[in-house]
């Protein structure tokens, strides 16, 4: 039989990957490449979206065998309910081993004490730091994308950890033609980001496509909320207005999940991932810049907090 030229494939049918399969495909890649080259990875995991995302990844990367490292939480003691239930039953779900490191254990002995604004975020970076010590992990895998803050705009996909933790902007390792240096010493270890090509409008967009399951604060709902320095706090034991400040019911949701005294509400109508990905298409401020108070302390706090060891 003679093939004729029509039946030739054109290059018009040619396959190629979208925007967001290249985004999984790159982050499976480099999920792969962690377990193939360090010996106790780790994943961390605070049920927030990109946290979320993340682990799914980690999911389809070793599918059907199961995700073949843990999960860490770094727990501030001021989560919101629905998030901690939403990680208890993921991991459950998934049959993953999950360590705690909790701040107000750190609290309770005197390791730490509490700031005087009751923000714990910032508290987290040595319970961290013990957790990756004790359980020898010589790879954490975080879900940081650049589009979140400029001091994370700076980090490799691979970032190399001194063996006090610590981060060196200037030390920071090429990373042509999607080669990952992995290479540390004994103490050392490296934080890996597989979502750092990836935007907030990506990860909604892909977990729209894949139908994952989120906390439900993510969307739109009631609830008592105040306003502080240009957000909206949630009323609660972690975070009570002050003199002056009025509480109101409000239709809102939150765009980042965090320490409660410190993680902004945002007026919102958006009921579904739909509706969500239609909001933060339109709007020009990250989810950091416009719900995190920690953020906010210096021009400099995020860059401070990853020196020391922090996410």
């Amino acid at each position: 039989m003679t093939v004729t030229d029509d039946a030739q494939p054109s290059a018009a049918t040619e396959y190629r990957l979208d925007q967001l399969q290249w985004l999984e495909s790159e982050s499976v890649h480099i999920i792969r490449e962690v377990v193939a080259e360090f010996e106790r990875p780790v994943l961390l995991f605070s049920g927030g979206k990109d946290s979320v995302v993340m682990l799914h990844l980690a999911t389809k990367a070793f599918w059907p065998a199961p995700v073949p490292f843990p999960v860490l939480h770094v727990d501030t003691g001021h989560n919101f309910p629905e998030v901690l239930a939403y990680r208890d039953a993921t991991v459950e779900r998934l049959g993953l081993r999950l360590e705690v490191a909790s701040v107000q254990d750190y609290i309770d002995d005197g390791r730490l004490r509490e700031r005087a604004d009751g923000t714990r975020n910032p508290l987290q970076t040595q319970p961290l730091l013990d957790a990756i010590v004790e359980h020898r992990f010589d790879a954490v895998f975080g879900g940081g994308r650049r589009d979140e803050e400029k001091a994370r705009a700076k980090e490799r996909v691979f970032s190399l950890r001194d063996e006090f933790g610590q981060w060196d902007p200037r030390n920071q390792r090429p990373e042509l033609w999607n080669l990952y240096n992995g290479r540390h010493r004994p103490g050392e270890h490296v934080r890996v980001f597989p979502l750092s090509n990836w935007t907030e409008l990506d990860v909604w967009q892909y977990i729209g496509r894949e139908g994952i399951e989120l906390p439900s604060l993510y969307y739109a709902h009631k609830r008592e909320v105040f306003e502080r320095d240009g957000m909206l706090l949630s009323v609660g034991e972690f975070a009570t207005p002050r003199a002056g400040e009025t509480v109101s019911t409000r239709q809102v949701r939150y765009r980042t999940v965090g320490d409660m005294s410190c993680t902004g509400a945002v007026e919102s109508d958006a009921a579904d991932v739909t509706d969500v990905i239609a909001e933060v298409a339109a709007t020009r401020v990250t989810e950091r810049g416009a719900t995190r108070a920690d953020d906010r302390i210096s021009e400099a706090a995020m860059e401070d907090r990853k020196k020391e060891g922090y996410f």
